[in-house]
Protein backbone atom coordinates (compact mmCIF):
# COMPACT_ATOMS: atom_id res chain seq x y z
CA UNK A 1 0.00 0.00 0.00
CA UNK A 2 1.38 3.40 -0.95
CA UNK A 3 1.55 5.78 1.99
CA UNK A 4 -0.18 9.09 1.31
CA UNK A 5 -0.94 12.10 3.48
CA UNK A 6 -4.21 11.67 5.38
CA UNK A 7 -7.18 13.96 4.78
CA UNK A 8 -6.56 17.25 6.58
CA UNK A 9 -7.32 20.95 6.30
CA UNK A 10 -4.28 22.33 8.11
CA UNK A 11 -0.61 22.74 7.26
CA UNK A 12 1.67 20.00 5.93
CA UNK A 13 5.42 19.79 6.48
CA UNK A 14 8.09 17.66 4.81
CA UNK A 15 11.21 16.81 6.77
CA UNK A 16 14.34 14.68 6.56
CA UNK A 17 15.47 13.26 9.90
CA UNK A 18 19.13 12.56 10.69
CA UNK A 19 21.33 12.11 13.71
CA UNK A 20 24.94 13.01 14.42
CA UNK A 21 26.49 11.08 17.26
CA UNK A 22 22.99 10.30 18.50
CA UNK A 23 21.80 13.91 18.51
CA UNK A 24 18.71 14.29 16.30
CA UNK A 25 18.34 16.78 13.48
CA UNK A 26 15.02 17.40 11.76
CA UNK A 27 15.67 19.23 8.49
CA UNK A 28 12.54 21.10 7.42
CA UNK A 29 12.36 21.24 3.64
CA UNK A 30 8.78 22.44 3.04
CA UNK A 31 5.71 23.76 4.81
CA UNK A 32 7.09 27.00 6.24
CA UNK A 33 6.06 30.38 4.87
CA UNK A 34 8.77 32.81 3.75
CA UNK A 35 11.09 33.80 6.59
CA UNK A 36 11.51 37.52 6.07
CA UNK A 37 14.66 39.51 6.70
CA UNK A 38 17.64 40.98 4.88
CA UNK A 39 20.20 39.08 6.95
CA UNK A 40 20.34 35.68 8.60
CA UNK A 41 20.09 37.31 12.04
CA UNK A 42 17.03 39.33 11.01
CA UNK A 43 15.47 36.11 9.68
CA UNK A 44 16.17 34.53 13.07
CA UNK A 45 14.37 37.41 14.78
CA UNK A 46 11.44 37.12 12.36
CA UNK A 47 11.11 33.40 13.10
CA UNK A 48 11.20 34.11 16.85
CA UNK A 49 8.56 36.84 16.66
CA UNK A 50 6.19 35.56 13.96
CA UNK A 51 6.70 31.84 13.26
CA UNK A 52 7.41 30.33 16.65
CA UNK A 53 4.18 28.32 16.61
CA UNK A 54 5.68 26.27 13.77
CA UNK A 55 8.84 25.56 15.76
CA UNK A 56 6.69 24.27 18.61
CA UNK A 57 4.61 22.16 16.23
CA UNK A 58 7.66 20.37 14.81
CA UNK A 59 9.95 20.23 17.86
CA UNK A 60 7.41 19.49 20.62
CA UNK A 61 5.26 16.44 21.15
CA UNK A 62 3.35 14.78 19.53
CA UNK A 63 5.67 15.16 16.50
CA UNK A 64 8.88 15.65 18.45
CA UNK A 65 10.05 15.58 22.05
CA UNK A 66 11.78 17.72 24.68
CA UNK A 67 15.23 17.05 23.18
CA UNK A 68 14.36 17.40 19.49
CA UNK A 69 16.54 19.65 17.33
CA UNK A 70 15.68 21.22 14.00
CA UNK A 71 17.14 23.07 11.03
CA UNK A 72 15.15 25.28 8.68
CA UNK A 73 16.74 26.03 5.32
CA UNK A 74 16.23 29.67 4.32
CA UNK A 75 17.42 32.02 1.57
CA UNK A 76 20.97 33.30 1.95
CA UNK A 77 22.05 36.91 1.54
CA UNK A 78 25.61 35.70 0.96
CA UNK A 79 26.41 34.54 -2.60
CA UNK A 80 29.26 32.39 -1.26
CA UNK A 81 26.82 30.22 0.72
CA UNK A 82 25.32 27.06 -0.76
CA UNK A 83 22.55 27.27 1.82
CA UNK A 84 21.53 29.26 4.88
CA UNK A 85 19.97 27.76 7.98
CA UNK A 86 18.14 28.61 11.18
CA UNK A 87 18.62 26.24 14.10
CA UNK A 88 15.81 25.49 16.56
CA UNK A 89 15.32 23.53 19.77
CA UNK A 90 13.00 23.23 22.76
CA UNK A 91 13.50 26.83 23.89
CA UNK A 92 14.01 28.82 20.71
CA UNK A 93 16.73 29.42 18.15
CA UNK A 94 20.49 28.91 18.50
CA UNK A 95 23.23 30.73 16.61
CA UNK A 96 25.42 27.72 15.78
CA UNK A 97 25.10 23.97 15.84
CA UNK A 98 28.03 21.75 14.90
CA UNK A 99 26.17 18.44 14.86
CA UNK A 100 23.64 20.05 12.51
CA UNK A 101 26.38 21.38 10.22
CA UNK A 102 27.84 17.87 9.96
CA UNK A 103 24.42 16.46 9.02
CA UNK A 104 23.60 19.35 6.68
CA UNK A 105 26.88 18.82 4.84
CA UNK A 106 25.83 15.29 3.87
CA UNK A 107 22.28 16.42 3.18
CA UNK A 108 23.40 19.27 0.90
CA UNK A 109 25.46 16.93 -1.28
CA UNK A 110 22.94 14.06 -1.32
CA UNK A 111 20.00 16.37 -2.07
CA UNK A 112 21.97 18.25 -4.75
CA UNK A 113 22.14 21.64 -3.07
CA UNK A 114 25.67 21.77 -4.46
CA UNK A 115 25.84 21.38 -8.21
CA UNK A 116 28.98 19.34 -8.84
CA UNK A 117 30.26 17.12 -6.01
CA UNK A 118 34.03 16.67 -5.98
CA UNK A 119 36.16 13.74 -4.84
CA UNK A 120 37.59 13.11 -2.30
CA UNK A 121 35.80 16.00 -0.58
CA UNK A 122 33.01 18.37 -1.55
CA UNK A 123 32.95 21.79 0.07
CA UNK A 124 29.60 23.05 1.33
CA UNK A 125 29.35 26.64 2.56
CA UNK A 126 26.62 27.01 5.17
CA UNK A 127 25.49 30.44 6.38
CA UNK A 128 24.62 30.12 10.08
CA UNK A 129 23.41 32.91 12.36
CA UNK A 130 26.97 33.12 13.78
CA UNK A 131 28.50 33.47 10.28
CA UNK A 132 29.70 31.42 7.33
CA UNK A 133 30.80 27.88 8.22
CA UNK A 134 32.66 25.79 5.66
CA UNK A 135 31.95 22.07 5.68
CA UNK A 136 33.89 19.42 3.75
CA UNK A 137 32.06 16.20 2.93
CA UNK A 138 33.82 12.97 2.05
CA UNK A 139 32.55 11.93 -1.38
CA UNK A 140 33.38 8.83 -3.39
CA UNK A 141 31.45 6.92 -6.07
CA UNK A 142 28.28 8.88 -5.39
CA UNK A 143 28.32 8.26 -1.62
CA UNK A 144 28.83 10.76 1.16
CA UNK A 145 30.68 10.01 4.39
CA UNK A 146 32.44 11.79 7.21
CA UNK A 147 32.15 15.57 7.44
CA UNK A 148 34.53 18.15 8.87
CA UNK A 149 33.86 21.85 9.24
CA UNK A 150 35.83 25.02 9.92
CA UNK A 151 34.30 27.22 12.58
CA UNK A 152 33.87 30.95 12.77
CA UNK A 153 36.59 32.49 15.00
CA UNK A 154 36.32 30.86 18.43
CA UNK A 155 37.61 32.61 21.54
CA UNK A 156 37.72 32.61 25.32
CA UNK A 157 35.47 35.26 26.82
CA UNK A 158 36.64 34.86 30.40
CA UNK A 159 38.62 32.44 32.58
CA UNK A 160 38.07 31.55 36.21
CA UNK A 161 34.78 33.40 36.66
CA UNK A 162 33.29 32.87 40.11
CA UNK A 163 29.50 32.64 40.32
CA UNK A 164 27.17 31.67 43.12
CA UNK A 165 25.17 28.62 42.11
CA UNK A 166 21.99 27.75 43.98
CA UNK A 167 22.49 24.55 45.95
CA UNK A 168 26.25 24.45 45.33
CA UNK A 169 27.63 27.78 46.53
CA UNK A 170 30.51 29.50 44.75
CA UNK A 171 31.92 27.74 41.70
CA UNK A 172 34.47 28.77 39.10
CA UNK A 173 33.76 28.47 35.38
CA UNK A 174 35.41 29.34 32.08
CA UNK A 175 33.30 30.95 29.36
CA UNK A 176 34.21 30.28 25.75
CA UNK A 177 32.62 30.95 22.35
CA UNK A 178 32.41 28.49 19.46
CA UNK A 179 29.56 30.06 17.49
CA UNK A 180 27.63 30.13 20.77
CA UNK A 181 28.73 30.87 24.33
CA UNK A 182 29.18 28.06 26.86
CA UNK A 183 30.22 27.84 30.49
CA UNK A 184 32.70 25.03 31.20
CA UNK A 185 33.21 23.28 34.52
CA UNK A 186 34.57 19.95 35.71
CA UNK A 187 31.68 17.68 36.75
CA UNK A 188 33.73 16.51 39.72
CA UNK A 189 33.04 19.89 41.33
CA UNK A 190 29.53 18.52 41.91
CA UNK A 191 30.67 15.00 42.77
CA UNK A 192 29.56 13.79 39.34
CA UNK A 193 31.03 11.80 36.45
CA UNK A 194 29.90 12.76 32.93
CA UNK A 195 29.95 9.14 31.75
CA UNK A 196 28.56 7.36 34.83
CA UNK A 197 26.32 9.69 36.85
CA UNK A 198 22.56 9.86 36.40
CA UNK A 199 21.57 12.15 33.55
CA UNK A 200 19.07 13.90 35.81
CA UNK A 201 21.83 14.84 38.28
CA UNK A 202 24.07 16.14 35.50
CA UNK A 203 21.21 18.16 34.04
CA UNK A 204 20.34 19.68 37.41
CA UNK A 205 23.94 20.76 38.06
CA UNK A 206 24.48 22.17 34.57
CA UNK A 207 21.14 23.98 34.58
CA UNK A 208 21.96 25.59 37.92
CA UNK A 209 25.28 26.82 36.53
CA UNK A 210 23.62 28.21 33.40
CA UNK A 211 21.07 30.07 35.50
CA UNK A 212 23.81 31.54 37.71
CA UNK A 213 26.01 32.67 34.82
CA UNK A 214 23.08 34.23 32.97
CA UNK A 215 22.13 36.29 36.01
CA UNK A 216 25.63 37.24 37.16
CA UNK A 217 27.77 37.62 34.01
CA UNK A 218 27.08 40.02 31.15
CA UNK A 219 28.30 38.59 27.87
CA UNK A 220 29.46 40.59 24.87
CA UNK A 221 30.08 39.69 21.24
CA UNK A 222 31.89 42.11 18.89
CA UNK A 223 29.70 41.34 15.88
CA UNK A 224 26.15 41.47 17.23
CA UNK A 225 24.18 41.63 20.45
CA UNK A 226 22.08 38.80 19.00
CA UNK A 227 25.06 36.50 19.65
CA UNK A 228 25.69 37.66 23.23
CA UNK A 229 23.86 35.08 25.30
CA UNK A 230 24.82 31.93 27.17
CA UNK A 231 23.59 28.89 25.26
CA UNK A 232 24.37 26.31 27.91
CA UNK A 233 26.82 24.66 30.29
CA UNK A 234 29.24 21.90 29.38
CA UNK A 235 30.30 19.55 32.16
CA UNK A 236 33.67 17.92 31.48
CA UNK A 237 35.74 15.06 32.86
CA UNK A 238 38.48 17.56 33.71
CA UNK A 239 40.97 15.99 31.30
CA UNK A 240 42.06 19.18 29.58
CA UNK A 241 45.75 18.31 29.25
CA UNK A 242 46.52 16.99 25.77
CA UNK A 243 46.25 13.23 25.46
CA UNK A 244 45.64 10.74 22.66
CA UNK A 245 42.86 9.33 24.85
CA UNK A 246 39.32 10.77 24.45
CA UNK A 247 38.09 13.42 26.84
CA UNK A 248 34.39 13.29 27.72
CA UNK A 249 31.83 16.02 28.22
CA UNK A 250 28.10 16.55 28.39
CA UNK A 251 26.34 19.65 27.14
CA UNK A 252 23.06 20.85 28.67
CA UNK A 253 21.63 23.72 26.64
CA UNK A 254 18.44 25.68 26.01
CA UNK A 255 15.67 24.49 28.39
CA UNK A 256 17.62 21.66 30.10
CA UNK A 257 18.09 19.95 26.73
CA UNK A 258 20.75 17.22 26.69
CA UNK A 259 23.02 16.88 23.68
CA UNK A 260 23.54 13.24 22.78
CA UNK A 261 26.62 14.09 20.70
CA UNK A 262 29.91 15.59 21.93
CA UNK A 263 28.43 18.99 20.80
CA UNK A 264 30.06 20.48 17.70
CA UNK A 265 30.02 24.12 18.75
CA UNK A 266 30.90 23.01 22.27
CA UNK A 267 33.95 21.12 20.98
CA UNK A 268 34.86 24.27 19.05
CA UNK A 269 34.64 26.38 22.20
CA UNK A 270 36.51 23.78 24.29
CA UNK A 271 39.35 23.55 21.75
CA UNK A 272 39.62 27.34 21.82
CA UNK A 273 39.75 27.21 25.61
CA UNK A 274 42.42 24.50 25.70
CA UNK A 275 44.50 26.35 23.11
CA UNK A 276 44.15 29.61 25.06
CA UNK A 277 45.45 27.86 28.20
CA UNK A 278 48.44 26.45 26.32
CA UNK A 279 47.18 22.88 26.64
CA UNK A 280 46.58 22.31 22.93
CA UNK A 281 48.85 23.46 20.12
CA UNK A 282 47.80 24.31 16.57
CA UNK A 283 46.95 21.19 14.56
CA UNK A 284 47.00 18.89 17.60
CA UNK A 285 43.93 16.69 17.24
CA UNK A 286 41.92 15.71 20.28
CA UNK A 287 39.05 13.25 20.47
CA UNK A 288 35.94 14.39 22.33
CA UNK A 289 33.43 11.86 23.60
CA UNK A 290 29.79 12.29 24.50
CA UNK A 291 29.09 11.45 28.10
CA UNK A 292 25.58 10.49 27.03
CA UNK A 293 26.16 8.05 24.17
CA UNK A 294 29.91 7.54 23.86
CA UNK A 295 29.89 8.94 20.31
CA UNK A 296 32.99 10.89 19.28
CA UNK A 297 34.06 14.00 17.37
CA UNK A 298 37.60 15.13 16.72
CA UNK A 299 38.67 18.74 17.05
CA UNK A 300 41.78 20.81 16.48
CA UNK A 301 42.75 24.48 16.23
CA UNK A 302 43.99 25.04 12.69
CA UNK A 303 44.87 28.72 12.67
CA UNK A 304 44.88 31.78 14.85
CA UNK A 305 42.11 34.32 14.30
CA UNK A 306 40.57 37.44 15.80
CA UNK A 307 37.02 38.45 16.59
CA UNK A 308 36.98 42.13 17.46
CA UNK A 309 39.30 42.53 20.46
CA UNK A 310 39.31 38.81 21.19
CA UNK A 311 42.21 36.66 20.02
CA UNK A 312 41.09 33.17 19.12
CA UNK A 313 41.36 30.32 16.66
CA UNK A 314 39.57 28.69 13.77
CA UNK A 315 38.66 25.16 14.82
CA UNK A 316 38.13 22.08 12.67
CA UNK A 317 35.56 19.60 13.99
CA UNK A 318 34.88 16.23 12.37
CA UNK A 319 32.15 13.63 12.81
CA UNK A 320 29.60 11.35 11.14
CA UNK A 321 25.89 11.86 10.51
CA UNK A 322 23.30 9.31 9.41
CA UNK A 323 19.79 9.38 7.97
CA UNK A 324 16.94 8.03 10.08
CA UNK A 325 13.89 8.80 7.94
CA UNK A 326 11.77 11.03 5.76
CA UNK A 327 8.39 12.22 7.03
CA UNK A 328 5.37 14.31 6.20
CA UNK A 329 3.61 15.89 9.15
CA UNK A 330 0.13 17.37 9.04
CA UNK A 331 -1.94 19.64 11.24
CA UNK A 332 -5.68 19.22 11.62
CA UNK A 333 -7.66 22.31 12.52
CA UNK A 334 -9.77 20.45 15.11
CA UNK A 335 -6.73 19.13 16.97
CA UNK A 336 -6.36 21.09 20.21
CA UNK A 337 -2.81 19.79 20.67
CA UNK A 338 -1.65 20.46 17.13
CA UNK A 339 0.66 23.30 18.15
CA UNK A 340 2.60 20.98 20.44
CA UNK A 341 3.30 20.37 24.11
CA UNK A 342 6.17 19.14 26.25
CA UNK A 343 6.05 16.48 28.93
CA UNK A 344 9.20 16.07 31.05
Amino acid sequence: MEVQSPPHQGAEFSVVDMHTGGEPLRIIISGYPEVKGDTILSKRRHAQEHLDHLRRALMFEPRGHADMYGALIVDSETPEADLAVLFMHNEGYSTMCGHAVIALGRFAVDYKLVKEPQMPETQVNILCPCGLVKAFVEYSDGRTGRVRFLSVPAFVFAEDVTVTVEGFGEVTVDISYGGAFYAFIDAQRFGLDVTKSRTRDLVDAATAVTKAVKSQVKLYHPCSEDLAFLYGTILTDGKDEFSPEPTANMCVFAEAQVDRSPTGSGVTARVALQHHKGLLQLNQTRTFQSGATGSQFTGKAVQEAECGDFKGVVVEVSGRAFYTGVSRFVQETEDQLTTGFLLK
